[in-house]
């Protein structure tokens, strides 16, 4: 099924999460503080992360936001909030779901399948061609590749995804809002968000806002990608 790090604290209930997840056919491991979880993302490939926001080394939005730097591994995070303000910025700060405690395990089993199949259905649906290309730029949608005048990109899943999107569409204005319903699977959120991975994408294309080749945002409008002229 899908290997799985709980971030945790309190040890009973780490212990039944690693149960129902060993029993659901998931491989586990398990942390209980902000820093030792960085450690095992770092080094180890997970398919999803949970994340305890209340840990005992580091606040846990923050502990998202370092874990956001070194991999965008899917994270679901465990809330005490539920209120509209705590949720947009858990979701803004890179998580993909959230889960507000306490919660069944029903609930976690629910949330872990739709974080996975949207982290497997990414790509897919920028279109039915398994090779896009667009100027020097080319993207095996499939093997999930991308190169830039046959040299290969260092893309993180999200961006790898917006830029697949943009690329499915050559010239096409594609909005903000669809921007984050799309790439992101957010129905709100800022524009914060996609500036962010536009700038580190266009930094991967050896490329800034200010002299684009790519990567074009009209103010107020959205973005698109088109060859350079």
């Amino acid at each position: 099924m899908a290997s799985v790090l709980v971030v945790e604290d309190d040890q009973f209930v780490r212990s039944a999460l690693i149960r129902h997840l060993t029993e659901a056919s998931h491989t586990v491991r398990s942390v209980g503080t902000a820093l030792e979880a960085l450690r095992e993302v770092a080094q180890v490939g997970f398919d999803v992360v949970i994340l305890d926001l209340g840990l005992p080394d580091l606040d846990g939005s923050e502990a998202l936001k370092m874990l956001r730097g070194l991999s965008d591994v899917p994270v679901i995070v465990a809330t005490a909030r539920d209120d509209e303000t705590e949720v947009v910025r858990l979701l803004n700060a890179g998580a993909d779901d959230y889960l507000v405690k306490p919660f069944s395990v029903e609930h976690l089993s629910a949330r872990l399948a739709a974080v996975l199949r949207r982290a497997h259905g990414r790509g897919g649906a920028a279109g039915a061609e398994a090779l896009i290309r667009v100027g020097g730029l080319e993207i095996d949608v499939r093997r999930r590749l991308a190169a830039l005048d046959g040299v290969g990109l260092d893309l993180t899943r999200r961006e790898f995804d917006l830029l697949t999107f943009l690329a499915a569409r050559p010239g096409e204005v594609v909005a903000r809002r669809e921007l984050l319903a799309e790439v992101w699977q957010q129905s709100y959120g800022d524009d914060q968000t996609i500036d962010v991975h536009l700038s580190w994408l266009r930094r991967k294309l050896g490329e800034t806002a200010a002299r684009p080749r790519y990567l074009h945002t009209l103010r107020g409008v959205g973005v698109k990608l088109e060859p350079p002229a």
